[in-house]
């Protein structure tokens, strides 16, 4: 297996979102019609733009509590909408997401990810298998859901919060499909339950966060458990027809660990890729925005 190239991974085809610029600890993007001004814990450099800029561009502005990396509230100027919608389109997908000013900077998005759906897109169109079960674990608001669905993929989703399940669902609807699978569990207990159960899936997307609560309180700790996780779905991917897609965020995590833990648990062979996806700004400063590493049958 030669996979000791790391690369490096940006959205081409994401033309409704724009990276302005980055720096300061923060990031000021365009999504749409609106421009919105973020925190950015891994922005450690100096901002191109000045301040003055920044605040003059920006639609709405996200301040934290204090004390607090993630929760906070945005300031936002007249005629920013609570809740707006985005496409994404290319030659093999049209998609439509909804975003909104969530209370944890979030925003329903993230657009390093579209590399992501562009590949599952393309393995699922290569695929002898009339309808492939795909299967999207810490799947938040689906936009791998809705890219596999869109290519004609069988998709299961799994998260651990309802809310999140309904913005997917909408997600879904906007892009004019149906039919897939909605489950609200914790990721770990229900990839079990399917190696019980003998179910297999020809496409895996896992996404988990560093940590996080199930619907019943359990605990997800990202070093604790992802090897135990992937182990598990090791036993429910195709040996023959398949493709995978592991992302993390955990700063804490090299592609190279990403490596390791996949080549310890898959026995597939075929065209691996690792390394970190990132997003490059207006001013060819690039944010890094987590590791990736993918293999397919084809």
């Amino acid at each position: 297996m030669k996979s000791e190239t790391i690369q490096l991974l940006t959205p081409q085809n994401w033309k409704a979102y724009q990276l302005i610029d980055s720096g300061g600890f923060e990031k000021l993007e365009k999504f749409g019609d609106f421009i919105l001004r973020r925190p950015e814990p891994q922005a450690a450099w100096d901002k191109s733009l000045t301040d003055e800029e920044w605040q003059n561009r920006a639609n709405a502005y996200f301040k934290k509590d204090k004390g607090s990396q993630e929760k906070g509230e945005w300031l936002v100027k007249k005629g920013m909408p609570d809740r707006w919608y985005m496409p994404y389109k290319t030659e093999s997908l049209d998609l439509t997401f909804k975003l909104a000013l969530s209370s944890f900077k979030h925003v329903g998005i993230f657009p390093e990810q579209a590399n992501n759906w562009d590949f599952i897109t393309e393995k699922i169109a290569k695929m002898p298998v009339k309808q492939p079960k795909v299967l999207n674990l810490f799947a938040y608001t689906g936009g791998a859901s809705i890219a596999a669905k869109s290519a004609g993929a069988d998709v299961t989703h799994v998260d651990s919060i309802k809310q999140v399940i309904s913005w997917s669902r909408d997600n879904m609807e906007a892009s004019k499909l149906d039919n897939i699978r909605w489950v609200v569990e914790d990721a770990l207990k229900f990839v079990k339950r399917e190696v019980k159960r003998g179910n297999i899936y020809q496409g895996i997307i896992l996404d988990p966060p560093a940590y996080g609560r199930g619907p019943d309180g359990e605990k997800w700790v990202l070093e604790e458990q992802i090897n135990e996780l992937l182990k598990n779905v090791a036993e429910i991917l195709d040996k023959e027809n398949y493709f995978l897609i592991l992302n993390m965020y955990s700063m804490g995590f090299s592609s190279l660990i990403v490596e390791n833990l996949v080549k310890c648990s898959f026995s597939q062979k075929l065209n691996h890729e690792f390394g970190e996806l990132y997003l490059q700004d207006e001013f060819r400063k690039k944010l890094p925005l987590g590791v990736f590493y993918r293999f397919a049958s084809q």
